[in-house]
């Protein structure tokens, strides 16, 4: 294939087909590689806990695992990330000649990281059960025993619908925390129906 029919593909080519996803689904994502139900889990704040309490949270997370053979864990971050933000008044500040707009570079830095402390505790930890050429009659009460033996083990969990996982990829590929509906197509909001 030559380059200019690569270029003419490549830009034919969806953002979710070069990501490869087939679609969004209102309880999945659709992939060459199966069907992604996520389950959101509510984190435990460990540091408050007593150590046995800790042993009892890694426990329970022992049972649901070994009870789900094909079971994936990924943890986000969902919050803004400046470590960009910072190697670049790093940069201008180590070439900046005046006193005072150094300063005001520092200045800079030292709020972005307070606002990276503030929201360093903003994880989300996700466990994805892939389905794979699973009948339609049996996906949904195997999701509902999954879901059961996460809340009997003392888990908050709530199954991602279709606004979750959008939000889901736009925090994995763009750090996008920010956002608060996700659009299918770029500049839908504006199209007016009817007119």
């Amino acid at each position: 294939m030559s380059k200019k029919a690569k270029q003419q593909k490549n830009q034919a080519d969806s953002t979710r087909s070069l990501m490869g996803i087939s679609s969004i689904t209102e309880h999945s994502l659709v992939t060459g590689h199966g069907e992604l139900v996520f389950f959101m889990l509510k984190p435990t704040n460990i540091s408050v806990l007593s150590d046995s309490n800790v042993g009892a949270r890694i426990y329970a997370l022992m049972n649901v695992l070994k009870g789900i053979a094909e079971i994936e864990m990924l943890c986000l971050n969902s919050r803004e990330n400046f470590e960009e933000n910072k190697n670049y008044l790093r940069g201008r500040e180590e070439a900046e000649q005046n006193p005072v707009i150094r300063k005001l570079l520092q200045q800079d830095m030292t709020s972005l990281d307070r606002m990276q402390v503030q929201m360093a505790t903003a994880r989300e930890f996700l466990l994805i059960i892939r389905l794979r050429n699973e009948k339609e009659s049996e996906v949904k009460p195997y999701l509902s025993r999954i879901e059961k033996s996460l809340k009997d083990q003392g888990f908050t969990t709530k199954k991602a619908d279709e606004h979750d996982i959008k939000r889901l990829l736009g925090v994995y590929y763009e750090q996008n925390v920010t956002t608060e509906k996700y659009e299918d197509f770029d500049g839908e909001r504006w199209v007016i129906f009817g007119d």
